[in-house]
């Protein structure tokens, strides 16, 4: 006779919990286990920032650039790599701009509470735009937050988040649940698809009212913003009406966001 065998418990079923009727498990786990860390760590609420994977630091950009001119009679479409080459020097503004504003905010906030963490800087954990929310946080020694996203090109979390606070989401709804909920602000760089995407869905659920607290939506440089979309046209098309405007604001400055962010939590969310 063969020995008895004791079954597997359901909750460690690992063929189980990776099939597709575990699905719902799976998206509760992504909510629980971000909750319960979130708790530990005493994070009250976050400052988001979205933007580029793309942008490069200054020095990288600049690294970049060299190596191209270096290599000019071995690339084949030079003229190519080093417009785009020098294209990433410009972006890397962005960059730079955000871990000052990053660092900034984040000596702002420490000053607040002694025994919880307001207004943390979160980003999306990765490299560009992310990296330098995360390094800003880190350079003014506080606490920073990365919701990374498991995609087909590999993206893993900057080394500027502690362990305790970086996350590896496969759900991108439930990822974006978790840059919302504890949301006092949003400051969206200049992006592509993503960006674009995560701006467009807070603004929508502030239009539509499914988000009731006193966000603070900043985008960030009107100059490339314009660019990419002409809100007055959808305004015009009546598309959009002109209170959407008002929505959210357009900031130029590192300065003029710090001051903007800053003077809407005392107004909202700091006891007077």
């Amino acid at each position: 006779m063969k020995k008895d065998v004791k079954p597997v418990k359901a909750y460690k079923n690992l063929e189980f919990l990776n099939s597709k009727e575990a699905r719902t498990v799976r998206m509760l786990a992504e909510y629980y286990e971000p909750k319960t860390r979130f708790e530990k760590n005493k994070i009250v609420d976050t400052i988001v920032f979205f933007g580029s994977a793309r942008i490069l630091s200054k020095r990288d950009a600049l690294k970049k650039l060299s190596n191209v001119k270096k290599n000019k009679g071995k690339i084949k479409n030079y003229e190519a790599e080093l417009k785009r080459a020098q294209s990433l020097v410009d972006m890397s503004r962005y960059y730079e701009e955000a871990v000052e504003l990053s660092r900034r905010l984040t000596e702002w906030s420490m000053k607040l509470s002694p025994k919880e963490k307001r207004f943390t800087i979160c980003s999306g954990g990765g490299p560009g735009i992310m990296e330098a929310a995360n390094k800003g946080a880190a350079l003014a020694k506080g606490d920073s937050i990365g919701l990374n996203i498991s995609i087909p090109f590999e993206q893993f979390v900057n080394k500027y988040v502690r362990p305790e606070l970086a996350f590896e989401f496969h759900y991108f709804f439930m990822r974006k649940l978790w840059f919302v909920d504890l949301a006092k602000a949003l400051i969206a760089f200049p992006g592509g698809f993503g960006t674009l995407d995560e701006l467009m869905e807070v603004i929508t659920l502030t239009q539509t009212h499914k988000i009731k607290k006193e966000m603070k939506i900043v985008i960030y440089d009107s100059k490339y913003w314009k660019e990419i979309m002409n809100f007055d046209k959808l305004v015009e098309h009546g598309m959009i009406s002109k209170e959407d405007l008002k929505l959210f604001d357009f900031c130029d400055t590192v300065d003029e966001a710090f001051e903007k962010i800053t003077t809407h939590f005392k107004k909202h969310f700091l006891k007077k």
